[in-house]
């Protein structure tokens, strides 16, 4: 079961914690009520908290003391204040001691819960720090890992240890659900800033009109329903790493924006005119080519080098199946204890299952069959049954490059074995075989075979002249 997420409210007025506890009648929090700053200081010191939101005039020790001294316990702590007595001069302050973000009473109810969910989300990531495989060890009992042991894995690995204290930006591609937030959150377990905030977001899940508010922040006025000021992720993560999932689907206006934090460490919020700094490390991921985007003109090239200072390229799990059963006892782990099931592993036939499909959905595609197969199986093990594709097993495009990929590495090792002098060009060797075969698979006929080799049905009757088949 999803453990409940423990929220301390700080704050003299009674009524706010009626409030609070009202607008959150959901079975996934706990709220813990504290009505001065004394007896705040002593409940924050004596557990862990998810998110804490408390107020900045209080009896015994007022919000931004309180909020420093809650700092220095925990530097990662989520906290939010709220206020009827919002200045300037006091949110530049809270912001300054490392403060989340800030609402200004009487606040409106639904940006309450969206702060707090996206606080909660948020400090999430911070605290649940991604380990590297250790060869003793390779699945931990708490927490995220990276997972696998395959050759393309392990070159993954070395390159998060290599970069993740070094201060510079990151850029990670791959294919959607290849686990892209996992590295990202690994460099940042590992890095310098690790006390620090780590933000994420996803740049084409946000409309491109609010996508500048969500980094930038707002000024109050600026555009038709912003009512209050709004911090944006910048701000929220100063000193700390954001992480930018699918850069790639950012406009060219944004990307323009962006550049300039990353030349200058400067930036306006949207409909102000104060320069505001931030020291922020950038890890940006995307699913796209940015190279090819570059080449469109849909991606800034000065901004690509800017991001591209480091590089690590996820492979699909369709080039790292060896990993396959790993992952899958992983999950099945994960799964089991979620849904209070007691499956021991999978049958030879499921495992023979899995290792056959080719994962259109990568990582994230496995975990969604085994999630499907720790609630529907009915026995210690998972078996054929109870594996279920989540798509047709019909090999795509991609998955026929990529195997010839593998197949042309295979071949050019063997050619490399033959010593160079007595080496004939290899071109016309794989040609002639393709022809043959294909022949062959299409019982001689040519049309067919023409088509399937994608070549005219003339250019086919030269080449088997040319090679006397």
């Amino acid at each position: 079961m999803n453990q409940k997420k423990e929220i301390l409210l700080i704050d003299d007025e009674k009524n706010i914690h009626y409030s609070f506890r009202r607008t959150f009648n959901q079975s996934n929090f706990n709220f813990t009520s504290s009505y001065d700053g004394q007896d705040g200081m002593d409940k924050l010191s004596s557990q862990v908290w998810d998110l804490v939101i408390m107020d900045i005039r209080m009896p015994k020790i007022d919000g931004l003391t309180l909020l420093k001294k809650a700092k220095e316990i925990n530097p990662k702590l989520v906290i939010i204040i709220v206020t009827a007595h919002g200045t300037t001069e006091t949110a530049i302050e809270a912001m300054k001691l490392g403060a989340y973000d800030y609402l200004i009473k009487p606040f409106n109810t639904e940006e309450l819960k969206e702060l707090v969910l996206k606080g909660i989300e948020d400090s999430s990531r911070m605290h649940e720090n991604v380990a590297l495989p250790d060869e003793e060890k390779q699945i931990p009992e708490h927490g995220d890992v990276l997972i696998g042991k395959s050759s393309k894995m392990q070159e993954v690995y070395k390159t998060i240890g290599q970069i993740a204290e070094k201060d510079v930006n990151v850029l990670i591609s791959g294919e959607s659900g290849t686990g892209k937030e996992l590295v990202a959150r690994a460099i940042y377990s590992h890095s310098k800033r690790k006390n620090a905030p780590f933000l994420a977001i996803n740049c084409a899940a946000i409309p491109e009109n609010l996508l500048e508010s969500e980094l930038f922040g707002h000024e109050k006025g600026s555009f038709t329903g912003a009512i209050y000021q709004h911090l944006g992720k910048f701000e929220k993560s100063d000193n700390g790493s954001l992480f930018l999932d699918e850069i790639g689907d950012m406009n060219q206006a944004l990307q323009a924006k962006l550049l300039r934090v990353l030349q200058t460490g400067e930036f306006e919020r949207v409909g102000g005119n104060r320069v505001l700094k931030t020291d922020v490390r950038i890890i940006a991921a995307t699913n796209k080519i940015l190279q090819d985007e570059v080449s469109k003109h849909n991606f800034r090239e000065d901004l690509f080098y800017r991001l591209n200072v480091i590089t690590i390229h996820l492979p699909p799990l369709r080039e790292r199946k060896e990993d396959i059963p790993i992952l899958a006892e992983f999950f099945i782990q994960r799964y089991c204890k979620k849904y209070d099931r007691d499956i021991k592993s999978l049958s030879d036939d499921a495992l023979n299952k899995l290792m056959a499909y080719h994962y259109p959905g990568n990582i994230r595609e496995l975990e969604n069959i085994i999630n499907r197969g720790v609630v529907v199986g009915n026995s210690d093990l998972l078996t054929e049954d109870d594996i279920e594709p989540t798509s047709s097993p019909t090999q795509s495009l991609d998955d026929l490059k990529s195997d010839f990929h593998e197949l042309m590495d295979r071949v050019f090792e063997k050619i490399l074995e033959v010593p160079h002098e007595t080496r004939d060009g290899i071109f016309p060797i794989i040609e002639e075989i393709l022809i043959k075969k294909a022949l062959e698979k299409e019982k001689g006929n040519q049309v067919r075979a023409s088509n399937l080799l994608g070549i005219s049905r003339n250019t086919l009757r030269n080449r088997i002249e040319r090679y006397n088949l």
